[in-house]
Parts: structure tokens; sequence; C-alpha cells
């Protein structure tokens, strides 16, 4: 302990309990944070792959992962089987096409896409500019690509579409979108089934494959077992076999990026684990050294080296407690501060998205805040020890 100018005894267990707390709720702020922008980024970047196709394919088997597809016939029978898997929420025909647009300045590869209303959600919600298509010769595409190719909405232009020959379409634009997924924007030109499907040379039910939307991406390999078991076995009219793939497997470099965040955010928050807990223990033993002489008197009285230790063991339950308090009523806003109002910004040409997304879900705090707790007290034990070594007759004699 030491005086104060005015004679005023004061403890130093003080400053350094203080800076224990501070350094428990830094370090849970900065575990908070972490959690929530690597959980929002993986959910962002997930849910455009998703938009552009679905969570699992069921094609041709005889395709070789390109855009160029072998038709199937999607039969009524056999989408309201795969209606009936567990997990699976909507399931829609969909054709491609790739093809090349040319106009007076550029020219660009593209796929033209048509899908039926659950791929149609996806883009109105990222619309910017117009409305979707509703004719055969009208399409939708990125703002990206407009700028590429310096094209506007209501502006035409013609794609041509390579099989024996080179044949010619014109479209009107009707509308533009922008997901900041530029691999993607770049790429994808939307419009509708029967359009895809006449380019192809296909009607009725042929088409390029199913799609298939499902309640919870946890359970992706689960679902995609089930629509195996349903379409492995069973070819259609034509005599075609079918491939199921999951999303995760028609990206796998995405993903396994994606899958590189997770070990990044497991270091983060075991670097902020030691930290806080160093915090934590130089706090505990400075506030063991300071209470010396009560330590001794207490066990002169009869306190035994148990008892003690339980008595700072519930005051660093507490003081660890009020820097959780603390850290997560500063974490939570500043993640609420981002949710809503995009303080800090990405640029999206090398991150996908626009500002750094935020996604908190319950489990995943409530799991953070328990092991958090559960690992600093265990850490506790160690310098609660220290109550042991303590003799009565030495602290009396030097009293």
């Amino acid at each position: 302990m030491y005086f104060s100018q005015d004679g005023e005894r004061k403890h130093m267990s003080r400053p350094a309990v203080r800076v224990a707390v501070a350094g428990m709720a830094v370090g849970f702020i900065v575990m908070l944070l972490t959690l929530a922008i690597a959980l929002g980024f993986k959910q962002e970047v997930r849910n455009k792959i998703i938009g552009f196709g679905s969570h699992i394919q069921v094609v041709n088997f005889d395709n070789n992962n390109t855009y160029q597809m072998q038709p199937i016939v999607a039969s009524d029978s056999l989408i309201e089987a795969l209606q009936e898997v567990p997990y699976v929420t909507s399931v829609e025909r969909f054709c491609t096409k790739p093809g090349i647009i040319k106009t007076d300045d550029a020219f660009q590869g593209i796929i033209i896409k048509g899908r039926e209303s659950h791929g149609r959600d996806f883009f109105e919600q990222n619309l910017v500019e117009g409305h979707m298509p509703n004719k055969t010769n009208e399409v939708l595409i990125s703002a990206s690509l407009a700028q590429l190719l310096k094209l506007k909405t209501d502006d035409r232009f013609f794609c041509y579409f390579i099989d024996s020959d080179v044949r010619a379409r014109r479209y009107t634009i009707t509308g533009l979108y922008d997901t900041r997924f530029s691999d993607y924007d770049e790429m994808f030109v939307i419009g509708t089934m029967a359009e895809v499907q006449h380019l192809c040379g296909w009607e009725g039910d042929e088409v390029c494959g199913i799609e298939l939307l499902l309640s919870d991406f946890s359970k992706l390999y689960e679902a995609a077992d089930n629509v195996y078991d349903i379409t492995a076995n069973r070819p259609d009219s034509m005599g075609n076999m079918h491939y199921t793939q999951t999303v995760e497997e028609l990206n796998p470099a995405i993903f396994s990026w994606l899958r590189l965040l997770d070990m990044n955010v497991v270091i983060i928050i075991i670097l902020m684990l030691c930290v806080s807990g160093f915090c934590m223990i130089s706090g505990l033993i400075i506030l063991i050294l300071d209470s010396v002489q009560m330590i001794g008197l207490m066990k002169a009285l009869g306190a035994t080296d148990r008892m003690l230790r339980k008595t700072f063991l519930y005051e660093a339950f507490f003081l660890i407690g009020k820097g959780m308090i603390w850290g997560n009523f500063i974490g939570v806003s500043l993640c609420l501060l981002q949710y809503f109002f995009h303080i800090i910004p990405l640029d999206s040409a090398t991150y996908y998205v626009s500002y750094v997304p935020i996604a908190l879900h319950l489990g995943a705090w409530i799991l953070l805040n328990i092991g958090t707790l559960l690992l600093s007290m265990l850490v506790m034990l160690g310098p609660s020890a220290i109550v042991s070594k303590i003799s009565p007759a030495k602290v009396m004699h030097f009293e």
C-alpha cells in the first residue's frame, strides 16, 4: 500500500483491479466483434452465391460442370418427390446458356439464366433500376456489366450463341441489379425460363436442372443425401441419369476461403483470452498480496486455505463478470451501430460487400459468454493458490 499527499491510506490493488477489468472488457469486445464480423461476412457471401444458384442442384449426369448443360426431364412427379425432402423450402426448374454480348465498343462473355419464382426474389432484392424481365426478348443485367458495355435500362443489344452455327438474339434491358459480387455480376444475365429453353432447343419439362433451397444451411449434406437417394436410380423419361451437387461442390474455392475465416476467429479468440487471462491473473495476484495482513489474521483466527481461496475466487468471479458486462454492452452497441448504419465501408471489388457485415446469433453469443467465463475462472485457480503459501506467523512478525 502507499500514502497520498494528505496522508490518506490507499490500496495499490484498486488501480490494478481497474486495469484487470478493463483488460477483460477490451478482450471480450474484440472477441465479440471478431465473431460477429466473421459470421456476417460468411453469411453475406454465402447468401449471394446461393442467390445466383441454390443450395442443391440436380442436373444431367453427363454434364462436365459447365453452363452448356445436357437436358433432363423434370417431371411434376419428381418435383413433388423433392418437395417432400426435409428442410427443402423451394424446388424450381432452371436453364442456362452461354453467350457473347457484342456492342459497338466492347464484348463480354455471359451466361443467360432463366429461373422460376425463387430466383426472382433474390434479384428483386438487389434491383437498383427498372424491373424484372417478363417477355422472351427482355433481360436483366448487372450494373457493373452495364458500365463495362456502356449500356443502360431500355437499351437494346445483340447476344450471340454458338452451337453448330452462330445465332444472334436481340434483347431489351428492363433493369439493372447489383449484388456487389463482381465475379458473378459480370457473368449472369437473367432472362425468362421460356427464352432460355427456346435457345437450347428444348420444350415442355426439358431443362438444365432443378434447384433446391433449404431452410437451414447446416443441413446441406443431410438434405443432399436425401435428394441423391430419390434421384440417383431414377432416370427420366428420356433415360437420362441424375447427378446431385451442393453449392459447396459447385464453388469449392470460395467455400475453402470462407472456412479459413473460422481458423482466424479461433486464433483471435485464443489470443484475446490469453490477454484477458493475464490481466485477471495480475489483478488477482496484486489483490492477494495487498491483502496479506488480512489473510494472516484470518488464518490465525481459524480460517482454512480453502475458505480463503474461495473468497478470492468469488472476488475474481465478480471482477470477470463486471468486465464481461462492460464488454457485452460496448461490443453489442458497436455491432448494432455497424449493422444499422454501415459506419465502416469496404471495397466491394475485393471483399464482395460494400461495408463490414455483422451477424451475431444468439447461440454463438451465449456460447462465447459461457466459454469466456468458464475459461477465465479456470485460469484463476493457479494464482489463488498463493493464499496457501502465506504464513500467519511471518505476517504477524513483520507487522
